[in-house]
């Protein structure tokens, strides 16, 4: 079989199998390396198609045939990477189109930050951005189902999917939208491949509704699993495959298109910044802050920090000189914070309106209620009509600084492992000093930021992967961190979904039942195993764990 040329011959875009091209394709953000045979860039749906059915017509003789689609390759849990054809749709796939106030359809290939740029010249914008909005594809926020700093108010990206074109493993394109229950009935009765994949989806879920109801995830946002509780709602009489297909990493079919709901993008906004050096106290802010109904509620904490101050002339380019000498500049009066003791943790809480004063007085409120709590704002519109200037540099902090540590700590590398744990914010005072003891019991340098307003938090250690005294620490610390989750009500990913690093732990968070019944779903819509095999309910620990990367 000469894949590069089967699939050369099938599709207008372009497969290539060079060394350094392989090499790029083999590892996303994740701790994983998997070299594919060939990495296709579609042109478009009908390359897609083209590719998905060769797949499908080839497996029975070649069973290591597969398709892993790819935007910008910035997924953390290995979910991006395939031994067999890496589908990259950010060369070609890169249209918006049908844009307007209230919504928009992409391509997965598309960049967040150019979708935005479309949809704000209507005034809107998608709020379920990822922290790595510079970086991220419309694609991953999809199939991740991604979620961010908006997340609080707005909630993730399942929300804002109104219909998705689908390949699927008969290499036929589908459309994919929420359906009534007369709509449903009818689309299960046209005895055809579309027909017998919802009546066998809707009996699924039917038949074990009350147990799928109760998996359901007690936490405000949750990536893991498929989301079959969201599919059918016996009330509402809606039956939504969009729910499936959001947040399934590709292992069920592959988006071409989805359109997507947009909200409107408020005026001006300003951050209040707590410098917390208690711990203890979070218990107290958390419901105080959360009862003033703030846009969002970061954190990050004392690591961070002092890795942005270290590594501060990395963000030169990032930013730009004007912008860099404004961070470099504003940052001094909180150098002068710094002098009354390092604080665990930063908190930022950020309100939006309409108006300066709207804001104004948002924030102000929350100041006072605050008390004697050392607390500073930065009221960005009224003090020099400039919306993000004044919070820049800590939202460049909470934002960049994985970015950062990849590029710059030499030594050591980011390990995302336990990147992406959610409890329920109620549970963190008791919660977090326990993390904090099993993140020293390991001796893990480890950088945390997270979605205060969720409970959810990103713990990045920085680890020699190479060493196998440091590699043996990878299961123990993530069985006892997951036990922790689980113990306090949590889920295991909020937003970065499962992949290769969270999907063996499917069944600590759900139960062997409920993850057969994830299984059964994966064996509706892809009994050949032809989409992105090693993720999710097909992930394995032996497997992924002899597929951490020997070199980064």
């Amino acid at each position: 079989m000469d894949l590069k040329k089967d699939l050369s011959d099938l599709i207008a875009g372009e497969v290539e199998n060079d060394d350094a091209t392989l090499e790029k394709y083999s590892h996303d953000a994740s701790l994983f390396e998997l070299r594919p045979q060939v990495v296709a860039f579609p042109k478009n749906a009908d390359d897609v198609r083209a590719i998905v059915k060769y797949v499908a017509d080839n497996k029975a003789e070649h069973p290591e045939l597969s398709v892993t689609a790819r935007s910008q390759g910035t997924c953390m849990s290995g979910g991006a990477i395939n031994e067999s054809i890496i589908m990259d749709t950010s060369r070609h796939m890169t249209r918006v189109w049908d844009v307007s106030a209230e919504s928009a359809r992409t391509e997965p290939g598309v960049m967040y930050k150019h979708f935005e740029v479309e949809t704000l010249k209507q005034g809107s914008y998608m709020p379920s951005y990822p922290a790595s909005r510079e970086l991220a594809g419309m694609g991953g926020l999809v199939n991740n189902n991604s979620g961010g700093e908006k997340s609080l108010r707005f909630g993730k990206t399942a929300n804002y999917v109104t219909e998705l074109n689908m390949v699927l493993a008969d290499g036929n394109s589908y459309t994919v939208k929420p359906l009534q229950k007369d709509d449903m009935v009818r689309k299960m009765s046209q005895g055809d491949y579309e027909g017998d994949l919802y009546k066998r989806t809707f009996d699924l879920i039917e038949a074990n509704y009350d147990k799928i109801q109760a998996a359901r995830p007690r936490v405000s946002k949750d990536s893991t699993g498929y989301h079959l509780w969201d599919v059918w709602n016996r009330e509402t009489g809606v039956f939504d495959l969009t729910k499936l297909f959001v947040g399934a990493q590709g292992t069920l079919g592959l988006m071409t298109d989805a359109q997507l709901s947009l909200v409107p993008k408020q005026k001006e906004s300003g951050l209040l910044v707590l410098f917390l050096r208690d711990v203890n106290k979070l218990g107290e802010l958390i419901p105080k802050v959360l009862e003033h109904n703030p846009a969002t509620f970061e954190s990050f904490d004392d690591q961070t920090l002092w890795l942005t101050i270290k590594f501060l002339p990395s963000f030169y380019k990032m930013l730009g000189f004007k912008k860099f000498v404004w961070l470099l500049i504003s940052l001094i009066p909180d150098g002068l914070q710094l002098i009354r003791g390092i604080p665990k943790l930063v908190l930022m809480v950020e309100f939006e309106g309409d108006t300066d004063e709207e804001v104004t007085q948002k924030v102000k409120n929350l100041h006072k209620a605050l008390g004697k709590e050392r607390a500073r704002y930065e009221i960005n519109g009224i003090e020099n009509n400039d919306s993000e200037a004044k919070s820049e540099r800590f939202w460049v902090m909470r934002r960049n600084s994985f970015q950062i540590l990849r590029s710059k700590v030499k030594d050591k590398h980011t390990a995302p492992f336990i990147d992406d744990l959610i409890v329920p914010p109620e549970n963190l005072p008791e919660f977090f000093p326990q993390l904090r003891q099993i993140i020293k019991k390991y001796k893990l340098f480890a950088t945390i930021a997270g979605h205060m307003g969720d409970g959810n938090f990103h713990i990045i250690p920085l680890m020699k992967i190479e060493d196998p005294k440091e590699r043996a620490k990878l299961e123990p610390c993530m069985k006892e961190v997951n036990e922790l989750v689980l113990k306090y009500g949590g889920s295991v990913s909020g937003e970065h979904n499962d992949g290769m690093v969270r999907g063996p732990w499917l069944e600590a968070q759900y139960g062997k039942e409920v993850v057969d019944i994830f299984r059964e779903v994966k064996d509706i819509f892809d009994p050949h195993n032809i989409f992105n095999p090693h993720k999710k309910t097909d992930a394995n620990w032996d497997f992924s764990f002899s597929h951490i990367r020997d070199k980064f």
